[in-house]
């Protein structure tokens, strides 16, 4: 009898509870996916998300908090009143940056470095204005780059000398996806695919209903950003991504080429076969810091860090002996090339 009063009440219990599933599930697939597009740090972003409404001011909210901490080019900002001695209390989105790229600085024996911003203006990459600058002029400049001539005190950034500049470019996109994902993480959105300018962070599915799929461009010289052709689609769900490379930001003069990558402890841009570094974490800024860092190394250094480090993975694209594209990428990685 007790048996028999348990299922009973046990079999409209599992109905509801199937019933309710199947309205979940059903309510998950009618959900909208929305898209949202603009511009932001100078780059384009895209955003795609699953959810019943637009969320772009909200979004582009957020995105001004990261420009108010980070743009070297809105006067206001953190980074700005540093660059100008003005000693402010920086802000959580600064510290949080801040100590990334001083671990990542660690990491990498110095490769990444945010203090490297006055050689990349001097060469004119920061200013769209290619100037071979004198070895004199490096020479004077590199007494202001390294990253241990800076440090965090009580929320203020202290310098050996106050004609040290500090540039966050090479990490803002990727924590600008960060910020952004967690944003939309914060309304409960599981489904959702964060780009600002190449870099990314994605969760859950696309709109397909299967694991988003990112392409990788292939390397080929275009300074007007008009080559879409892939090398590469990898499929990185529920992980994060980020590229940097050589062809794009560049000048030739005498018949030699100058890349945007700046080696901070030359001074002058990196000359080796790595055209492009893309690498995968399990957020942006991280990927975002890395990729930077392996520009400037070079396939066979940066293969060292990577070692030390198996929660990341990497792509590489170089250029052999041969002068053809080569490919190298972690074994870990494998399983997410796609084609």
């Amino acid at each position: 009898m007790n048996r028999k009063k348990r299922l009973t009440w046990q079999i409209p219990f599992l109905v509801l509870l199937i019933v309710g599933s199947i309205l979940i599930i059903r309510q998950q697939h009618n959900m909208p996916y929305q898209h949202d597009e603009g511009m932001v740090f100078g780059t384009v972003y895209h955003i795609t998300y699953q959810y019943d409404s637009d969320l772009k001011p909200e979004i582009e909210a957020e995105l001004q908090k990261v420009n108010n901490s980070l743009s070297p080019f809105e006067k206001g900002s953190v980074i700005s009143k540093i660059n100008d001695n003005e000693d402010p209390e920086a802000d959580d989105m600064f510290v949080e940056v801040f100590s990334l790229a001083e671990e990542v600085s660690a990491q990498t024996g110095g490769a990444f470095d945010i203090t490297v911003a006055p050689l990349v203006n001097m060469w004119g990459f920061g200013t769209k204005q290619f100037h071979r600058p004198e070895k004199e002029s490096i020479d004077s400049l590199m007494r202001f780059v390294g990253f241990h001539k800076v440090a965090l005190k009580d929320r203020h950034v202290v310098k050996e000398n106050p004609n040290i500049q500090l540039d966050c470019s090479g990490i803002a996109k990727g924590f600008g996806c960060d910020v952004v994902a967690r944003f939309l993480q914060s309304k409960g959105i599981k489904n959702f695919m964060v780009e600002i300018g190449g870099e990314v962070v994605t969760s859950g599915n696309s709109e397909k209903r299967v694991p988003w799929k990112i392409g990788v461009t292939k390397p080929t010289d275009d300074s007007l950003q008009t080559n879409q052709e892939l090398q590469t689609v990898l499929n990185v769900t529920d992980k994060a991504m980020a590229t940097s490379g050589n062809y794009r930001n560049f000048y030739i003069e005498g018949g030699r080429k100058f890349a945007h990558t700046i080696d901070p402890h030359t001074g002058y841009p990196v000359q080796h076969s790595l055209l492009s570094s893309t690498v995968l974490a399990h957020d942006c800024a991280t990927a975002d810091a890395y990729a930077t860092a392996f520009m400037v190394l070079g396939v066979d250094k940066a293969k060292e860090v990577l070692a030390k480090h198996p929660e990341l993975m990497a792509y590489f694209i170089y250029e052999g002996a041969d002068g053809k594209l080569k490919v190298w990428f972690s074994p870990s990685l494998r399983d997410k090339i796609v084609e």
